[in-house]
């Protein structure tokens, strides 16, 4: 049996390994795609203490170094289902039981989508959610960026490096920190990037097999933004299917609930980073949730 379960592999997982780890606490983390999740997408960070101007790439690498090194253990693995037998939770990865004394629940977010006609059907090939991972394929072509907050406009600033023109489609006026709100400026300045605020995404345009831009609606009505490929950024959504049915509770947003020493309503199990209800979804604010959890399940299993 496993002493702590760790689902996710985003800031605040990798940071509550570490330090589970680090205490002696047998620790195994599960991630069902790629380490570090949203994260680990991300092209710059700058904001995180101690690092300067780093990938997301290399801060989860280096933070998957430092737990390992004191005996974290990774698998690749789906966590289907949790369930509670008293003392032992019962976790269902990818088809097979694994039991632990407890376990943290750190999924983070996914990209929200926006539920437009051609938009699953070009998912992948045309229609994209991460600029760092897509956007090479798209060297000296025109892209859309759709979305207006922080995310969006880092993306597509990013995108800018590659692709000839990139336009943004923001359902409101934008709504980036003032630091993001000036390089938008000077990106604009240069032609290289243009604005389109006030204009909701209704359909992801195809001919032949390809997209060819979308269908947006304003107040003067309707009109397709050409480009060649798609790009989302207008929020998250929780990552919390597997725990429906468990009795963790889950806010009306999907999110978990927890007190504030990060513990869910079922003994045993906890929750830290963008997953829980209440987190302000900072990468460093996502670490910090991971130690605090990390040192509350230190002494739960001490118990």
């Amino acid at each position: 049996m496993k002493e702590l379960v760790v689902v996710g592999s985003g800031p605040a997982a990798l940071t509550a390994a570490l330090y589970a780890a680090r205490e002696g606490v047998g620790v195994t983390v599960y991630e069902k795609e790629s380490l570090g999740g949203l994260a680990g997408t991300i092209d710059v960070i700058e904001n995180y203490p101690g690092t300067g101007n780093v990938t997301g790439a290399e801060l989860v690498g280096k933070m998957r170094e430092q737990a390992e090194s004191f005996g974290a253990e990774f698998d690749y693995g789906e966590v289907n289902k949790l369930e509670d037998r008293g003392d032992v939770k019962v976790l269902t990865v990818d088809g097979m039981e694994v039991e632990a004394r407890s376990v943290l629940i750190a999924t983070g977010c996914a990209r929200r989508k926006l539920g437009v006609p051609g938009e699953a059907e070009f998912d992948g090939r045309g229609v994209h959610y991460c600029a760092i991972c897509d956007g090479a394929f798209y060297k000296d072509k025109k892209v859309i960026v759709i979305g207006g907050a922080n995310s969006a406009i880092q993306e597509a600033l990013f995108l800018a490096k590659f692709a000839s023109e990139v336009e943004i489609v923001a359902l409101f006026d934008i709504m980036a920190s003032g630091v993001l709100r000036g390089r938008l400026e000077e990106a604009v300045k240069s032609g290289k990037v243009k604005v389109n605020t006030y204009a909701d995404t209704v359909e992801v345009v195809s001919k032949d097999g390809k997209v060819v831009g979308v269908r947006v609606k304003e107040e003067s009505g309707e009109r397709v933004v050409e480009g060649d490929g798609v790009f989302v950024f207008i929020g998250l959504v929780s990552t919390t299917e597997f725990l429906e049915g468990s009795g963790v509770e889950l806010s009306e947003r999907g999110f978990v609930v927890t007190d504030e020493s990060y513990e869910t309503g079922m003994k045993g199990v906890f929750a830290a980073g963008d997953v829980r209800e209440g987190a302000t979804r900072q990468i460093v604010c996502a670490a910090g949730e991971g130690a605090a959890a990390a040192l509350v399940i230190g002494e739960y299993l001490g118990e």
